[in-house]
């Protein structure tokens, strides 16, 4: 099935590594959170709580459109931080980690193509009567890094490393395209002088990367100049983290570096303080018996089967359509069942899934049924890829 005598070995960095234990940590927080949350909002005190992600913080300085609503600095803020950290973990696996091999890295992209195609098929198809929810199109594309990771932390030495390389590569190209995805598909119209004041913005980030400017202190400003000319712009200012990670100078990687000292840095508050707000920001999901009469609607049914379904038959039709034809190949310590396990775990939405779903939809009673339809998808694709992986082989 796949062509092993070229293999490289499995170089797994040091600061990959990190990344990986924050994932474990940052999917544990994620699970603890989201339970709170839930329990919070069908309490007594959910409408309190529910109020408490509505309330409006900033103000509107020369014009400047910054007074938001403490979720919306969570989703547009804070995660652009989260963003700048995987830019920089993805542009490390690019130069020196496991996507520096052409053939190497060649597979997850692929897997990742089609783990967001088939699922963006599969939510077309099942709400293509429906013009109201087509716009969530985007919601079972992305799979969660953290959620995905943490799962395949629990099965120890039952999986080899290359598997762990292939689905966190895999889920930080696929966030990566999701975070295109919401760039041009949710914005809310162009606005062009804001536009252009962006790319100007970022292309002087790299020039100045060019001529070997170092400090944390020029990109770090402009980092945030370049966050306010996208929030007006129109295109999602998230994308401004992922901009910035690319700018900032790679250099060899090691420790010394600028790009280092920063992604370990970033590390520790993305997974003990960003993720598990996000989390409790976005599951204060009212669950109701009209919340459950709609879950085989349109908006439920493309998302459960997108995430369930065409997650893993994307990511394996893919990668073994590409094996075949020879353009990428795959570890010989990776079997069938294996790549079916991490198909699986692809489908474990949470993070980018639950973004999109706030960017698709204006309706609240969309927005939540939306979200309820991610978390019961991805328990299910959790618990089904954890199974196939834990006790397949018997």
């Amino acid at each position: 099935m796949a062509k092993t005598n070229s293999t490289p070995r499995i170089r797994l960095t040091t600061l990959f590594k990190e990344f990986y234990q924050s994932q474990q940590s940052a999917g544990i927080l994620l699970i603890i959170c989201t339970i709170l949350s839930l329990f919070w909002a069908n309490s007594s005190w959910g409408d309190t709580y529910r109020a408490l992600w509505h309330i409006e913080l900033g103000s509107e300085p020369f014009g400047l459109h910054l007074k938001h609503s403490l979720g919306e600095w969570i989703n547009d803020a804070l995660m652009t931080i989260f963003f700048l950290l995987v830019g920089l973990e993805i542009e490390r696996e690019l130069y020196i980690g496991e996507l520096s091999n052409r053939k190497q890295a060649l597979l997850p992209v692929i897997a990742a193509a089609g783990g967001m195609a088939v699922p963006a098929m599969i939510y077309f198809l099942s709400n293509l009567g429906s013009a109201e929810t087509l716009r969530g199109i985007g919601i079972p594309t992305a799979t969660d890094i953290a959620f995905a990771i943490a799962l395949m932390s629990l099965l120890g030495n039952r999986v080899p490393p290359s598997l762990k390389v292939f689905l966190t590569a895999l889920a930080i190209i696929d966030d990566l395209g999701a975070i295109f995805v919401i760039a041009i598909f949710y914005g809310h119209g162009f606005h062009w002088i804001w536009l252009g004041a962006a790319a100007l913005i970022t292309a002087i980030l790299f020039l100045l990367q060019k001529r070997g400017v170092t400090s944390l202190w020029v990109y770090l400003p402009l980092g945030l100049l370049l966050w306010m000319t996208m929030m007006h712009s129109g295109i999602h200012a998230t994308l401004a983290g992922v901009i910035l990670a690319f700018a900032i100078p790679f250099e060899d990687g090691k420790p010394h570096t600028v790009s280092y000292k920063l992604e370990h840095s970033l590390a520790a508050p993305v997974t003990f303080f960003i993720l598990p707000l996000f989390a409790l920001a976005n599951t204060a999901i009212p669950i109701s018996s009209e919340t459950f009469s709609h879950f085989f609607g349109p908006e439920s049914i493309g998302i459960f089967l997108g995430l369930v379904v065409g997650k893993p038959l994307g990511i394996v039709g893919f990668s073994l359509l590409s094996i075949k034809l020879g353009y990428t190949y795959l570890s010989p310590n990776i079997n069938l069942r294996m790549l079916w396990g991490a198909g699986l775990l692809g489908g474990i939405g949470f993070t980018m899934a639950m973004f999109v779903t706030n960017l698709a939809f204006t309706d609240h009673f969309l927005i939540d049924l939306g979200k309820l339809s991610v978390l019961i998808a991805s328990a299910t694709a959790a618990v089904l890829g954890y199974s196939l992986l834990r006790w397949g082989h018997k």
